[in-house]
């Protein structure tokens, strides 16, 4: 299903937003708007960000662990990554 808009008639370019006059229509004063959250609703933004932030985290690879765990056991393995990261430490200083 489509919808077509036609135009209603001419559209002006848009502008910085501020009218010429418009504090003195207000009574020129300058204030600012505030807003001011309850400690409730504070409460309540954390929640939903810390449940956003679980929902985001990925699951947990249990066969990956497994391997990693046997690789960690391997001291050949230890040994080759310790020595890489040796090296790669080795070539940054000295480099």
């Amino acid at each position: 299903m489509s919808m077509t808009v036609n135009r209603i008639g001419h559209v002006e370019p848009i502008s910085s937003g501020k009218k010429p006059g418009r504090n003195e229509q207000l009574g020129g004063n300058n204030k600012t708007d505030t807003i001011n959250l309850s400690s409730e609703a504070m409460a309540q933004a954390e929640r939903y960000q810390v449940i956003e932030l679980i929902k985001s985290v990925p699951e947990i690879d249990d066969t990956r662990i497994a391997e990693l765990r046997q690789k960690i056991d391997d001291p050949a393995y230890v040994n080759e990554k310790i020595n890489t990261t040796a090296d790669k430490i080795l070539d940054a200083w000295f480099a």
